[in-house]
């Protein structure tokens, strides 16, 4: 086996050196960070999922990254960057994609433009290699106060505005026809969803990368769904996944020193696996007793 990969594993449960350097400040926040993050993909994950986002998710995440890359070529907070990136990337998504039939192709179109930019601004900013790379695979460690601050202001307020619009956007996602003859604003709510979605994905960016947030806004809510189809079970199972793979993930990767998304998106999976088997052994013996 591989001398490094050895190195991991036999770290991997070395509780010692994690009790250690939980005892740091950067480490605690990076923790809290994740905690946070958590809460906000749980409880916006099983409204992406119902609204068949996941595309438009992965190109908020990536044009995120066209905003993080053009704030480390002129200097500014890559926080912000990115922020701003996901924002104008979602209204982009909200304006031009409201038609279910075009939607792929918007974000796709969008996103192969903003993809190209990404590279362009990392060739053109410092040679800092390890900034780079972060912004692919994330760098939890570096949240700082200033982050944290940003990251808990920003989850109070997405929770809020997404408490505020939830029964009315569970309405248009579920039956949007109806929710238009209604009177339901479905247009609007989609564009102010697909805004909170993207200030989501921006911070998970600055967490596990924009390669790899899929893991905590879809994952943990596609596990949940496969159990429950009560929105607000699901919601509630959605969060508790998605900070088990958060903080679990973070807990497992200080001791080896690798990467943070390489055990969120392991932890999401395992759980994605284990309640897909739950869900259709469930869903096996209704029919079962239905039957009989």
């Amino acid at each position: 086996m591989n001398d490094k990969l050895t190195g991991v594993l036999s770290k991997m449960f070395d509780f010692s050196t994690t009790a250690n350097l939980l005892s740091y400040d950067f480490v605690q926040q990076a923790v809290l960070a994740a905690a946070l993050l958590g809460l906000l993909a749980g409880a916006i994950g099983p409204l992406i999922v119902s609204r068949q986002m996941s595309f438009a998710v992965h190109g908020t995440s990536e044009l995120s990254l066209t905003g993080a890359a053009a704030a480390l070529l002129f200097g500014i907070g890559v926080g912000f960057g990115a922020i701003a990136g996901s924002v104008v990337a979602a209204v982009l998504f909200g304006l031009l994609g409201s038609r279910a039939r075009e939607r792929d192709s918007v974000i796709a179109v969008v996103l192969s433009f903003g993809l190209g930019l990404s590279v362009l601004f990392l060739w053109l900013g410092p040679e800092r290699a390890g900034s780079k790379f972060s912004l692919l695979t994330g760098q939890v460690v570096s949240v700082g106060d200033t982050g944290l601050g940003l990251l808990a202001a920003c989850t109070v307020g997405v929770l809020v505005v997404l408490a505020f619009i939830y029964r009315p956007l569970l309405f248009a996602s579920t039956d949007p026809e109806v929710a238009v003859a209604r009177g339901v604003p479905v247009r609007a709510l989609a564009v102010v969803f697909a805004i909170l979605v993207g200030i989501t994905a921006a911070f998970g960016v600055q967490i596990v990368g924009a390669l790899l947030v899929l893991a905590l806004l879809i994952t943990p809510a596609a596990a949940a769904a496969q159990l429950t189809a009560n929105p607000m079970h699901s919601a509630i199972l959605s969060i508790i996944f998605a900070e088990t793979a958060a903080v679990g993930g973070i807990l497992l990767s200080l001791a080896p020193g690798v990467p943070i998304s390489t055990f969120v998106t392991a932890i999401s999976f395992a759980i994605y696996v284990i309640c897909r088997i739950i869900g259709t052994r469930t869903r096996t013996r209704r029919r079962e007793l239905v039957a009989a």
